[in-house]
């Protein structure tokens, strides 16, 4: 959103800044300027072409929405963004739907979630913040723009960590002054003879008042909060979870009150008391408020581990000498040392020395990887026995743990589109139960056995407690936060929360050849020696050759030899022979390399090489030759490799059931070739970016929903056009940014492991969704009495609110199994 900003009534001090979209001249500056500055209550306008924005100051109030409407009218636009703020007091499913409710009559508010596990709002639009957040206050919740970042995650943590420690005072001295009122009340009916000891010791009068003052005790400190925040939600006709609690206790204490103090207003044989129902209810609230948020704490894990990885201090160069400063306050282009052991402070290119850096915490792959000058390495990573120097090529929120942090966060507060119908129902779900504790009430008030003032009673508390709503918001969220952080540590990041559902329908995986099947750079493949010459010194020669050619074969001929060791010797009279080849003289020798008609032309049968040719055109590779001083000495093939993990990879999505595609550019041949050797089901050879997206479309009419996997900038038209599009993280950001899943690895077999993970992830919230919605079903109807008639069997207000506070903990542990999800590869 748009910030610092001021309310639709806004005070005149405020200034109002604005983003424009559209402007390209001076003359569109003035037309701007000249349409807010018509606009009620404007004082001033200073409108920038450079950094697209409006900054109003107001003589007056001034509607927002107006000044937009102005900036439209003459053509240009506001773009719409997104903010996050943190909300406060919600306690379940129904709050969720209040506060989104509220959001979206904002005006200038295009969409809105709100996740009671992550307790975050993000909304999009144009609306000012301070707006959205008076509207969420309005409805009886509190409301802050939501800060980012390490920092602001410990501050989270830290508030949470607070927020514990509160329930769990809370919750002792509840259960302390609990006890005896449970002891004393109900102890009466289920231990043998205690009954008579209170009568012969305490008395029945003293035992009420000591249960009172108790009771009042427990209601009044622990239990205030429900009260603060249940009657005010009761007034403004939008009950929630703490509205049941406080109308249930203050009804059960309320009656026993009237009992004890003035029982001659109640009918004759009505006269007892149920202070151990509040109590024990509070406390036994409290008790499922402790451990959830200790559950919550859990599911954001991932987060945690996440923001731990990020290095506190970097030793920086500064006019020559290593200082050490914080991580946040090294600026771009940095030199950096990193010694043995250390973490990597911020991402950035080594100038100096070579280690072995262990990657697993980005790409999940357990072996380190060898650094040295020239190689790139991201903030976090661990760095092993060498020490290396680094230039930051990117830091703060720029770096790779920075992004994957911002990632895993927004799929985490993501909505997927079965908690759409969650949402309609618990909006209404609460004000559905007090009409059910209502009617139970009066049911039994004229319907039921004497003393049926009693039984009214009781029954109406069992349904408001038992009918809490907070496994039903928790159901859906905490198992996104806790799938979306296991698959960051798996190396899978679901950019958006959706592709969470939608890729376990996936029934085809299309996915592009070059550096996605394979390595997306060429290399040699395979060197075939003839009879009478040694291997080294065959490649020494024709990388010695190739060494003066900038084409990407002779290049990857280069790169072997220097791979094995082998120093290109001297090299003279280069020449390149347009259509054939190329030829040199190295170390005295005559060196010739190129196709089969090269040779031919120099008069040398390539036959002896027949059945390695044959093979290399099955493969889809062509094959290059050798001749050294007019004899045939090598055959060589150049390729793209497939990806050592490629084979596995698809063996695995085939065991899934799904059916593999390979959409690709590449020619026929090479295709097809590639194709037999994985056992891919399906190929679409020698198309453009547009030819991705009709392939992608024509997989999706032949066999349903389809996943695409890409890494160029040619392949986001499909990744954008599939169904849920996964990018290879070591792709181009353009292909990034169309995708709904990131493979941070550039792994094939982060394919599977997403799939499996979004199979088991909305397995888990069909369990959670189930268990809240099936508890409600069978157990409100117990509450109400539904089983007296037949088995005499009623639902105690006490036991009533255990079940309710086990409900939430049961989806919460449910959730964090996922914690637990192993990939299948």
């Amino acid at each position: 959103m748009n910030m610092p900003s001021s309310s639709n009534a806004g005070a005149a001090a405020a200034t109002i800044s604005l983003p424009i979209e559209g402007m390209t001249c001076a003359s569109c500056v003035g037309r701007v300027e000249a349409a807010l500055a018509k606009v009620e209550g404007v004082g001033s306008v200073s409108v920038n072409l450079a950094t697209e924005r409006a900054d109003i100051r107001p003589a007056g109030p001034v509607d927002r929405q107006a000044l937009i409407q102005a900036i439209e009218k003459v053509g240009y636009d506001v773009p719409a963004s997104t903010v996050e703020l943190a909300v406060g007091g919600m306690t379940c499913a129904s709050c969720v739907g209040r506060v989104e409710k509220a959001l979206k009559a904002v005006p200038g508010v295009a969409q809105a979630t709100v996740n009671l596990a992550t307790e975050r709002a993000t909304v999009r639009g144009v609306a000012a913040v301070q707006d959205l957040v008076a509207a969420i206050e309005k409805v009886g919740y509190e409301a802050r723009p939501a800060d980012t970042g390490a920092q602001a995650g410990e501050q989270a943590a830290e508030k949470k960590d607070a927020e514990r420690a509160g329930l769990k005072r809370d919750l002792i001295l509840a259960s302390v002054l609990a006890l005896p009122v449970f002891v004393l009340e109900m102890g009466s009916h289920v231990i043998p003879g205690m009954h008579e000891w209170v009568m012969d010791t305490i008395g029945m009068r003293q035992s009420w008042y000591l249960q009172f003052a108790l009771t009042l005790l427990v209601l009044a400190i622990p239990g205030r909060r429900f009260y603060l925040k249940g009657f005010p939600a009761l007034a403004r006709l939008a009950p929630d979870m703490n509205s049941l609690v406080a109308v249930g206790t203050a009804a059960a204490f309320g009656y026993s009150l009237v009992a004890t103090f003035a029982p001659g207003l109640l009918p004759a044989g009505t006269v007892n008391v149920y202070y151990e129902a509040a109590a024990v209810i509070v406390a036994l609230i409290l008790l499922g408020r402790y451990l959830e948020a200790r559950a919550k704490g859990r599911t954001s894990e991932a987060i945690k581990r996440l923001v731990g990885l990020q290095a506190k201090v970097a030793h920086v160069s500064r006019d020559g000498c290593i200082v050490d400063i914080p991580v946040n306050d090294v600026a771009l282009g940095d030199i950096v040392e990193v010694r043995p052991g250390e973490r990597v402070p911020v991402d950035g290119e080594v100038t100096d020395g070579s280690s072995f850096v262990d990657e697993s915490m980005i790409t999940g792959e357990p072996i380190p990887v060898e650094k040295t000058a020239g190689s790139a390495v991201v903030g976090g990573t661990v760095n092993q026995k060498g020490a290396l120097t680094l230039r930051a090529t990117a830091v703060g929120g720029q770096t790779m743990l920075a992004q994957i942090i911002r990632l895993v966060e927004q799929a985490q507060g993501s909505k997927l589109p079965i908690q759409a119908v969650v949402d309609k129902v618990t909006l209404w779900f609460v004000p559905a139960v007090m009409l059910a504790a209502a009617l139970t009430f009066l049911a039994w008030l004229v319907f039921g056995p004497s003393p049926a003032l009693t039984f009214a009673l009781v029954n109406a508390v069992a349904v408001l407690i038992i009918a809490c709503p907070c496994a039903m918001g928790l159901a859906t969220p905490t198992s996104i936060m806790v799938g979306t952080g296991r698959g960051a540590e798996m190396g899978v990041l679901f950019r958006k929360g959706e592709a969470l559902q939608l890729l376990k329908d996936a029934r085809v995986v299309a996915v592009d050849k070059t550096g996605t099947l394979t390595e997306g750079r060429p290399a040699m493949t395979d060197l075939e020696i003839a009879p009478g010459f040694e291997r080294g010194e065959v490649l020494a020669k024709v990388a010695a050759v190739e060494s003066r050619s900038e084409h990407p074969i002779a290049r990857a001929i280069v790169a072997a030899a220097e791979q094995g060791g082998i120093a290109p010797p001297a090299m003279s009279g280069f020449e390149s022979v347009t259509g054939m080849g190329v030829r040199a003289t190295v170390g005295g020798a005559r060196v010739e390399v190129g196709a089969d008609r090269y040779m031919r032309q120099l008069g040398l049968d390539v036959g002896d090489f027949g059945g390695t040719a044959e093979r290399l055109a099955n493969e889809g590779k062509s094959p290059l030759y050798a001749a050294i001083d007019g004899r045939l000495a090598a055959i060589i093939a150049v390729a793209d490799p497939v990806k050592p993990s490629t084979p596995a990879a698809i063996a695995a999505l085939h065991e899934l059931g799904l059916k593999v595609a390979m959409i690709t550019g590449d020619n026929a041949r090479t295709a097809q070739a590639i194709a037999r050797q994985l056992g891919i089901d399906e190929v679409v050879a020698e198309v453009l970016p547009a030819g991705k997206v009709e392939a992608v479309r024509r997989l999706k009419a032949a066999h349903g929903e389809v996943a695409f996997v890409g890494d160029g900038i040619n392949d986001a038209p499909a990744l954008a056009e599939a169904d849920v599009g996964l990018a290879i993280g070591t792709g181009t950001d353009v292909a990034v940014e169309s995708a709904d899943v990131v493979l941070v690895s550039g792994n094939l077999q982060g394919v599977p492991n997403a799939i499996a993970l979004s199979k088991a992830t909305l397995g888990n919230i069909r369990q959670n969704l189930f268990w809240a919605f099936a508890y409600n079903t069978a157990l409100i109807p117990v509450a109400a009495g539904a089983l007296y008639p037949g088995w005499g069997v009623l639902l105690s207000p006490v036991f009533a609110a255990g079940a309710m506070a086990m409900s939430s903990v049961f989806v919460l542990g449910n959730a964090l199994r996922l914690r637990r999800f192993q990939a299948p590869l």
